[in-house]
């Protein structure tokens, strides 16, 4: 049965982001002494938000970030995403097959990162009003609180949903929130292993690109 509304991650569903947003964030860690590759912060921060990526640094290198730390990596990463970033190939068109559907954001990042890059690409008119942020919940991803907003914001229930994630731990969140979820293999930063993954932490199926998760979320309703 197709879903009545989709759920959209942002980073590296909607914007091709996670490539250059975790290079700048390896290399803001290292530079103040905590040694971290570009791998490593995919593996450990990559779809979580900013106040749990710093209770995660903190604790991985038992040390505390110094003062303005969050504030230049936040500048640099902004810096160069406004140099790097495009949308994950095929999001627009698919956006438009698919504007029958109610559809939202549920975002780790902040509304303004959100909105400021929705407008960049063109395609803010397509969630006006369904922005909806985990970074001031109680409880970010994995926990399922941001897709129940969304779907409670889309007045849908969460099991009429799909959910499109990148990230095993967004991967996690939708489904906890009982929604189909589809797994994305379509941005910059995927990785061998990666469906795999995805697998692992819940998805329902896993897709390459737009066209497939069109295949797989509508091809029984034609």
């Amino acid at each position: 049965m197709a879903p009545r509304a989709i759920v959209f991650d942002f980073d590296g569903v909607i914007a091709d982001s996670e490539a250059p947003a975790n290079r700048v964030l390896a290399e803001c860690l290292t530079e103040i002494g905590l040694e971290t590759s570009y791998e490593d912060a995919l593996d450990y921060y990559c779809g979580h938000r900013w106040s749990d990526c710093i209770t995660r640094i903190e604790a991985r290198h038992g040390a505390r970030l110094p003062a303005g730390f969050v504030e230049d990596c936040q500048a640099r990463t902004w810096e160069r995403v406004q140099r790097e970033i495009v949308p994950v190939p095929g999001i627009a068109d698919f956006l438009e097959r698919c504007a029958h559907l109610p559809r939202a954001l549920a975002s780790s990042s902040t509304p303004d990162w959100l909105e400021g890059l929705l407008a960049r690409f063109g395609l803010a008119h397509h969630f006006e009003g369904r922005i909806f942020s985990a970074a001031g919940l109680a409880r970010g991803k994995p926990h399922p609180d941001i897709y129940l907003q969304a779907a409670a914001g889309l007045g849908v229930a969460p099991s009429e949903c799909a959910a499109i994630e990148d990230s095993p731990i967004g991967v996690a969140s939708a489904a906890a929130a009982e929604m189909l979820v589809v797994g994305l293999c379509a941005a910059s930063h995927i990785r061998p292993g990666h469906e795999e993954r995805l697998r692992a932490a819940g998805a329902h199926h896993v897709a390459r690109s737009y066209r497939e998760v069109e295949a797989l979320l509508f091809a029984s309703a034609r």
